[in-house]
C-alpha cells in the first residue's frame, strides 16, 4: 500500500508537469524523470554529500542546543507550580512566534555564518521539547516522588534516578516532534548567507537556473526528513518496549 501511493503520487506529479509544460515550457525540467537524472548525478558528487553533512550537523547541533535548554526548564516548570505560573504565558507567547520573524535580528546580532542557523533551529526546537518535558513530570506517579524524599533522596538524586528515566518517553516525543520543525526550517535558515547546505544548494541551483536539481533537492530533502523522523519514531519505540 505504500508503494501504491507514492506510485500514484509520481504519476500526479508526472501529469502535473506535462499539463503545465504546455503553458510554461520550463515545467518540464521539474518532470519526475528530469529530478530523477539530475539525482543520479548529484548522488555521485562528492560536493552534494558535504551539503548533506553540513545540514545534518546543523540539524544536530540545533537540536543538541535546544534539550539542553528544553529539558532542565521543562523539568522546573513540571516542578514548580509558582514558576510554571509564571512562564507558561511567556512561553506560550514566544512558541506562538515564527522562528524565521527572527532571521534578521539573528543576522544582526549574530552575523552571517552558522551561529544565527544555529539560534533559529534551537528556537523552533526548544518549544515542543520543554512542553512535552514538563507534562511528563506532571503526569508522574507522586508515590515516586514521595518514596524517593521518604528514602532521604536529595533533589539532584531525585531528578537524576526518578524524574529523567520516569519522562525519558516524554523527551522523546519532544524531540521527535522537534526534529520535524526543525528539518522544517532548516533550508529556509541555511539561505542567510552560509556557503553550505541543501538550503543554500537550493538558492545556487535557482541562480544556476538548474531547476532539474532544484527538484531533486527537493527529494532529498524529503527522504532525509522521513529517515529523520522514522529514527526518532523507533528510538521511541525502543525505549517503551524496553520499559
Amino acid at each position: 500500500m505504500p508503494l501504491t501511493g507514492l506510485g500514484f503520487a509520481a504519476l500526479l506529479w508526472t501529469a502535473g508537469s506535462l499539463a503545465m509544460a504546455n503553458i510554461t515550457p520550463i515545467a518540464t525540467h521539474f518532470a519526475p524523470l528530469a529530478a530523477a537524472h539530475a539525482l543520479g548525478v548529484l548522488l555521485g558528487s562528492a560536493l552534494f554529500w558535504e551539503h548533506i553533512a553540513v545540514s545534518l550537523q546543523r540539524v544536530g547541533v540545533g537540536l543538541l542546543f535546544a534539550l539542553a535548554i528544553g529539558v532542565p526548564i521543562g523539568i522546573l516548570t513540571g516542578m514548580s507550580r509558582a514558576f510554571a505560573q509564571a512562564s507558561t504565558p511567556l512561553f506560550q507567547f514566544l512558541r506562538m512566534i515564527s522562528p524565521l520573524s527572527w532571521m534578521p535580528i539573528a543576522v544582526m546580532v549574530l552575523g552571517v555564518g552558522d551561529a544565527p542557523v544555529y539560534f533559529l533551529l534551537a528556537f523552533a526546537a526548544v518549544w515542543p521539547i520543554l512542553l512535552n518535558t514538563a507534562a511528563g513530570v506532571a503526569q508522574l506517579d507522586r508515590n515516586w516522588l514521595l518514596l524517593a524524599r521518604s528514602l532521604s533522596a536529595t533533589r539532584c538524586e531525585t531528578i537524576c534516578r526518578v524524574i529523567v528515566p520516569g519522562i525519558t518517553a516524554s523527551i522523546l516525543s519532544g524531540t521527535r516532534l522537534a526534529i520535524g520543525i526543525i528539518w522544517i526550517v532548516l533550508v529556509p535558515a541555511e539561505m542567510l548567507g552560509v556557503s553550505a547546505g541543501l538550503g543554500y544548494f537550493i538558492l545556487d541551483a535557482r541562480d544556476r537556473l538548474a531547476y532539474s536539481e532544484l527538484m531533486a533537492a527537493i527529494l532529498v530533502i524529503g527522504c532525509l526528513g522521513f529517515f529523520l523522523d522514522h529514527l526518532a519514531r523507533r528510538l521511541h519505540r525502543c525505549w517503551i518496549h524496553q520499559r
